[in-house]
């Protein structure tokens, strides 16, 4: 018997570049065959990576969770 897992539903989003970022980032989907919008999720997924790596932000990420906490308390 297989597993059912729920898989969540891609969230569409928009996104506001310059002239010269939208120029800049379809020269590089087409020059690497890719869309558009697999370029953007693989900048995105490398940004999210480097954050859980850096421990300035991950100190800050704890502090926000344990303010929260205290503040849902009261």
């Amino acid at each position: 018997m297989g597993y059912m897992y729920a898989v969540k539903p891609a969230k569409a989003m928009t996104i506001r570049l310059s002239a010269e970022q939208a120029e800049a980032l379809e020269t590089v989907a087409r020059v690497d065959a890719r869309p558009v919008s697999e370029i953007i999720r693989a900048a995105i997924t490398e940004h999210i990576d480097q954050r859980k790596q850096d421990p300035a932000f991950q100190e800050n990420l704890k502090d926000r969770l344990d303010r929260q906490r205290r503040l849902l308390r009261k």
